[in-house]
């Protein structure tokens, strides 16, 4: 008689990419259990060298179906025509930074290219990277966001608008709900008027879409406050925990949703190490988190021996 054992799937836990001001020490973690409350890995993991400022800014990961997790960043400020790329098996060991030339083709007028964001689409095996760029002379010279697909991070599509509502835009994270349906969070960059108008802006609301590069539709109402930014999402049982930068609070936000209609403000139900800045959550196996909090201890004991 044929004996069999199944195992059970190894345990994952929520991580974010972070950074700290003023972004030029490289990429962070913090990690979570339930979603709610997050702990620091202390140290750093890659001191971006790529770029015109050489800066690591909002730093995103996706974990592609072989194991790897994919990494992307904001290398510069201004005067920069592609991001940082970099990837890993273990979230310790990095592969050599490469720089990712966007939009040098597409416009040589292109002033900045921001906060990239990906997603693996499991159906076409691609990876989109969706980012914001401010073009002078074009969209009034304010961001709009584009886009590129890539099945091996070395060729690239021509870029193409991913979301232009007609105003500045930034920070474009994509959530799969289900089959042809999509939600995007995005920052709705613009100021707010100096006048008697009410509106306010630099806030985030949700679009939806048929496809992860849209084209997005059916914009809820700003959910957040003004001066927020750089939204993730974690899953949580059924309800959607979406996370944003307040920057000007130096501290972050939270809401929580099941039909991405009514959003139930949880800011002082998480909580999230200070410092910590624009990053993305993933998941991460249960002993990839142990491994990387060894590997922080360890280099710990190996500054205090020097």
């Amino acid at each position: 008689m044929a004996a069999f054992c199944c195992h059970a799937e190894e345990p994952k836990i929520y991580v974010s990419s972070s950074f700290h001001e003023p972004a030029d020490e490289g990429l962070r973690f913090i990690y979570s259990r339930d979603g709610y409350n997050w702990t620091s890995i202390p140290g750093t993991w890659l001191k971006p060298d790529v770029g015109t400022q050489k800066l690591m800014r909002d730093p995103c990961i996706v974990r592609g179906p072989d194991g790897t997790f994919h990494l992307v960043w904001t290398s510069s400020w201004r005067k920069d025509y592609g991001i940082g790329y970099s990837s890993s098996k273990d979230l310790i060991n990095w592969t050599p930074q490469r720089h990712i030339v966007l939009m040098e083709d597409y416009d040589p007028n292109t002033y900045s290219v921001w906060a990239p964001e990906m997603f693996y689409d499991e159906q076409s095996k691609e990876y989109s990277i969706a980012w914001a760029s401010a073009i002078p002379g074009r969209f009034d010279g304010s961001h709009r966001q584009f886009y590129t697909v890539t099945k091996d991070f070395k060729s690239f599509t021509p870029p193409k608008i991913f979301y232009d509502p007609g105003y500045s835009s930034i920070d474009g994270a994509v959530l799969k709900r289900g089959e042809g349906d999509y939600v995007l969070a995005v920052k709705d960059n613009r100021r707010s008027p100096r006048d008697d108008s009410g509106l306010k802006y630099s806030n985030i609301h949700v679009a939806f879409g048929p496809t992860p590069v849209g084209p997005w539709s059916g914009e809820s109402q700003a959910f957040t406050p003004e001066w927020s930014e750089g939204p993730t999402w974690a899953k949580v049982g059924d309800e959607y925990l979406i996370y944003f930068d307040l920057y000007r609070w130096g501290r972050y936000g939270a809401v929580k949703t099941t039909d991405f209609k009514t959003f139930t403000d949880i800011t002082e139900k998480i909580s999230v190490p200070k410092g910590h800045k624009h990053g993305t959550i993933f998941m991460a196996a249960e002993s990839i988190v142990n491994n990387l909090l060894e590997a922080s201890k360890e280099k710990a004991n190996q500054a205090d021996t020097n």
